[in-house]
């Protein structure tokens, strides 16, 4: 049976710094969600599988034709879907055959059926009217995504390897990439925080601090697993605060009793009822015993207290992220915005928005919903101020901030701390540090570059910057905010946005995240 197995694999930086180390695996026909949090390492283990990249160590045995598809494609502006799917020598051929101009050579190689299976895998995740002459940069980001995902399936791997696929899809996207990859007959292991993909799985295998761990059934079933585990570490935590207490407690005892012993020792001596030779001896004796016992307490100690950090390291890594968000002060009566018969267009005779209308009063939460394409992000982008409509009109009343999932309001040549101080230049340094902490920077991590971090370490700053903020913004816009997050910050912004009282505007194709942030009402464009 086609299969891939990892033993004791490490993988390094190039600087040195080691990701994750002795991680041990087996895949096959299973389908696996590989879950883990922004910089846990999910895309270099997913690279390590492919055979993209090499272990620093250990071993990594194929015995399976692999496919891959990474988060970005990088694909040549010139190159269309014979190209994609490899197969353009093989397209010339049968055009110079249909147009008569066919050598020898192009009839013994031709594959009268390449077409028709090309077309078969483009049906499969909904591009049933593309021609494999078709130019790559004609199509969306996610039709480009399907396209590829397609090219795949004709290949027909033993296991397929996919960095968060769902990601930029428009709904109807996302639901023919479900549906195909529920019934891919081979092995497939996915990266991904699109719970409702998750939940059709065989097993999740998490990659963590711990290392790599897999868990049987599907994403609702590893939260049940891993909330018995965290319930498991909070008790041995407790337990592990208990034994250093004790020892604490014993070592103090010991000092008294030897304090005790001390002092019954000098009022003998002073009495005379006894030999110097045999006090001596007794003391001796005393001394060594005591040094014996107390060198045991010590070890019983350094013991108890290593048990505590480990249990401690534990629960942080079991443990989701908790914010609290501060009051925006929001009114149910007060007027947030005003946009009426809104048009837009890059050029004017072919509006991307047309006769747009919406009113905000209060704390709403309003929904932008349409097919990728259809000028959702340009409709946030005309109320932030920076595109200017071509007729129609727009005011905005309250104090307002974006979250995208480029995170454009951050400065990457910054450090964490630079961008929140400059961005929230009310609060004070230890304001500023104490609130990343509460996001999960603590200490060194707030001098960390921007620019290095991972797309959704980069979103936590983001919530940051504008939820962390003493006085949050009194609308909120969000421009798919969950497509570079780890379940567990996604999980985090659900969180903080129930407890966030201002108003909002979202763009998502997410509908677990759209169910749990409580939606008003939609606006279809």
């Amino acid at each position: 049976m086609p299969s891939i197995t990892l033993s004791d694999v490490r993988w390094a930086a190039p600087d040195g710094t080691v990701l994750f180390s002795r991680l041990d695996l087996s895949l096959s026909r299973e389908h696996v969600g590989l879950v883990g949090r922004n910089g846990a390492g999910k895309t270099t283990l997913l690279r390590l599988l492919a055979g993209e990249i090499a272990p620093s160590s250990g071993c990594i045995s194929r015995n399976a034709k692999v496919g891959y598809l990474p988060q970005t494609l990088g694909i040549p502006e010139n190159d269309n879907i014979a190209d994609l799917f490899g197969v353009r020598d093989q397209i010339t051929s049968l055009r110079k055959m249909e147009a008569g101009e066919a050598t020898a050579s192009d009839f013994a190689g031709a594959d009268w059926m390449l077409e028709g299976r090309m077309a078969a895998s483009l049906a499969r995740v909904g591009l049933d009217d593309i021609a494999p002459d078709c130019q790559l940069a004609s199509l969306s980001g996610g039709q480009r995504t399907r396209a590829a995902l397609a090219a795949l399936f004709f290949c027909d791997p033993d296991i397929l390897f996919l960095d968060e696929p769902t990601n930029h899809l428009d709904k109807q996207g996302r639901t023919l990439v479900i549906e195909a990859l529920r019934a891919w007959p081979h092995g497939l292991m996915v990266a991904s925080h699109d719970r409702f993909l998750l939940n059709d799985m065989d097993m999740i295998t998490e990659l963590s601090g711990l290392g790599l761990r897999c868990y049987g059934g599907n994403y609702a079933a590893y939260r049940h697993q891993k909330n018995v585990e965290l319930a498991a570490a909070r008790h041995d935590h407790v337990q592990a605060e208990q034994q250093v207490a004790q020892s604490k407690r014993r070592a103090q005892k010991a000092a008294e009793r030897k304090a005790r012993t001390n002092r019954q020792g000098r009022i003998l001596r002073a009495s005379g009822s006894q030999s110097k030779m045999l006090m001596d001896v007794a003391k001796q004796r005393s001394e060594n015993s005591g040094s014996a016992n107390a060198h045991l307490r010590q070890n019983r100690c350094a013991e108890a207290n290593r048990a505590l950090e480990k249990a401690r390291e534990k629960i942080e890594i079991l443990e989701p992220l908790s914010i609290h968000i501060a009051s925006t002060g929001l009114t149910a009566d007060r007027s947030v915005l005003d946009m009426e018969d809104l048009n837009f267009g890059f050029e004017p005779d072919r509006p991307v928005l047309q006769s747009v209308s919406l009113e905000i009063r209060g704390p709403e939460r309003i929904a932008i919903e349409g097919n990728n394409g259809t000028g959702k992000s340009t409709l946030l982008s005309c109320i932030m101020g920076d595109l200017t409509p071509l007729s129609g009109t727009l005011f905005l009343h309250v104090s307002m901030a974006l979250l995208d999932q480029d995170m454009q309001l951050l400065n990457p040549d910054q450090t964490i701390l630079q961008n929140i101080t400059r961005l929230d230049p009310e609060a004070t340094q230890n304001e500023c540090q104490a609130t990343l902490a509460r996001f999960g920077f603590r200490a060194k991590a707030a001098s960390r570059l921007v620019g290095t971090l991972s797309g959704g370490q980069q979103m936590r700053v983001g919530l940051a910057c504008t939820l962390g903020r003493k006085t949050p913004p009194q609308l909120l816009l969000l421009d798919e905010p969950s497509n570079h997050l780890d379940i567990e910050t996604t999980e985090l912004l659900e969180a903080a946005l129930s407890d966030y009282d201002g108003a909002l505007i979202l763009v998502s194709h997410d509908p677990v995240f759209i169910r749990n942030i409580g939606i008003d009402r939609s606006l279809v464009l």
